[in-house]
């Protein structure tokens, strides 16, 4: 055997080594719970909220719709290298948009990205860029990787604002649930560097101008929120690593009460009839007043926590987010 074949022999063996290595790779499934869905929510709501209906999503005729755009892609994670992707809605009359990154809630380990679609698609014909990131749950990684993902997105959406009509000087973030808690966490997080990560386009801003939070956490250590007897299985639990007693200062890193400061930005509450959802909301609305800071609250009262995903509460839900957003960005 000529010295020349061996070498080629052994080009093409490491080849296929490395080939079959990258497949396996990529075939490694990222475990999901699929318990928080639109339709599952539905069948819960409906037994007591019988008039309710899921929205459809259709994309309005002056919309248009880029799905499952990759935005980063992480590399050299426990299931591979992982993309992130994010559905972007935009008007197709040409020009700078405010822009909304909205974030879907499911306990930190549930629900997607395509529970934002409605609201986003809506939003979106009435003259905004909408962006409905996806973000790792806790099954893939624990906190604070959800946070690196989003500030990643919004990096990339200032990277990539001409494509899109995103105007890079307006751009809000909205959460529903453990999404609202995110938003918060994000929004009140600007300029902070531990909260920034690594997960491209580091040399754009990850700033927002305004938060949107529906039903969303605001401080883990109210005692409407802190429950000191949680179970070790409670998403919580599992997405800050430990109980209250075993990581209080995670669990006070996560909540975005403590992050709030003269230079924070505009918030909009919108509640459920469930207190424990914005337990810590009068104090953080109280510490905004005083630094002259603008807050808005709304309130569904009915004992809905998901109200956002359904009519009859979706289209006042959206005309608040509109409302706020137009005092805001001075539209």
């Amino acid at each position: 055997m000529s010295k020349l074949f061996q070498n080629t022999f052994l080009i093409i063996l490491f080849a296929l080594i490395s080939l079959q290595a990258k497949s396996q790779q990529k075939n490694i499934k990222i475990p999901k719970d699929t318990s928080f869905t639109a339709i599952a929510q539905f069948k819960k709501v409906s037994k007591n909220y019988p008039q309710i209906k899921l929205p459809k999503d259709t994309l309005p005729n002056n919309v248009n719709g880029y799905i499952d755009v990759v935005y980063t892609t992480l590399k050299n994670t426990p299931f591979g290298d992982r993309d992130l992707h994010a559905d972007v809605f935009s008007p197709k009359k040409k020009g700078k948009y405010p822009t909304l990154i909205m974030v879907h809630g499911g306990g930190w380990r549930a629900g997607d990205k395509s529970l934002q679609v409605p609201m986003a698609q809506r939003l979106a014909a009435m003259g905004y860029v909408t962006v409905c990131v996806e973000y790792q749950l806790l099954q893939e990684a624990k906190y604070p990787a959800a946070v690196f993902n989003i500030k990643s997105a919004i990096r990339w959406m200032r990277a990539n604002a001409d494509k899109y009509g995103i105007d890079p000087d307006k751009i809000a973030i909205s959460g529903c649930s453990a999404g609202g808690q995110l938003a918060l966490l994000v929004g009140l997080t600007n300029g902070v560097e531990a909260k920034e990560g690594n997960q491209g386009n580091l040399g754009f801003s990850s700033d927002i101008q305004a938060i949107v939070d529906l039903d969303g956490v605001v401080d883990f250590m109210a005692p409407l929120s802190l429950n000191l007897n949680r179970k070790a299985d409670s998403p919580d639990v599992q997405w800050l690593g430990g109980t209250f007693y075993e990581k209080p200062a995670i669990w006070k890193d996560a909540s975005p009460i403590f992050w709030a400061n003269e230079k924070s930005v505009p918030i909009l509450f919108i509640n459920s009839g469930f207190p424990r959802f914005h337990a810590g909301q009068d104090e953080l609305i109280g510490m905004m007043k005083d630094w002259g800071i603008y807050t808005e609250a709304h309130k569904f009262d009915v004992k809905v926590h998901p109200f956002w995903l359904f009519d009859p509460w979706i289209d006042p839900t959206v005309n608040y987010i509109n409302t706020f957003l137009i005092k805001v960005f001075n539209q």
